[in-house]
């Protein structure tokens, strides 16, 4: 894992301790990498409390509890579908907030409403639940990578 994951994965875990917040993650396109991240900090099970790869509709929906008709009228790569995702796992997990990411990290799987590189994020706290879109490049691992890095970045400014 490279410095700038381990050294936002510290900043993170250090606020969140302060505060006495806990943390879920539900993963689409970066496939564990925000769990792993969030992991890498020896600690972190102080607040990290677990984390579901949810690559598959049947599993944001049975596990998650993302609306069907959220899926079938945004699909999957939506900032609609990461919102459900991430308030899904904060409640399904009794964490303080949960972390959504769902996205097209390609080569393939793109679409010119859709292109590769989008990935939809989502932060959810008790009182709000905030969510973005963002527009990648770079190979495969370069978007799940930035994913990683945008979301706990945005994270930081929240907490």
């Amino acid at each position: 894992m490279d410095e700038k994951l381990l050294s936002l994965s510290k900043i993170v875990g250090q606020a969140l301790l302060k505060r006495e917040y806990s943390i879920s993650c539900a993963e689409s396109c970066t496939g564990g990498l925000l769990s792993q991240t969030l992991t890498a900090i020896s600690g972190s099970s102080d607040y990290f409390i677990g984390g579901v790869v949810a690559y598959s509709n049947r599993i944001k929906e049975e596990v998650l509890g993302v609306q069907r008709s959220t899926l079938e009228r945004y699909g999957a790569v939506s900032q609609q579908t990461a919102q459900e995702m991430a308030d899904g796992v904060r409640l399904r997990l009794e964490t303080t907030i949960g972390l959504s990411t769902t996205g097209i990290a390609g080569p393939t799987g793109g679409t010119a409403e859709k292109p590769v590189g989008l990935v939809c994020l989502g932060i959810s706290l008790p009182e709000k639940t905030w969510t973005y879109a963002c527009q990648f490049t770079g190979d495969r691992l370069q978007v799940m990578h930035s994913s990683v890095v945008e979301i706990l970045e945005r994270l930081l400014k929240l907490l």
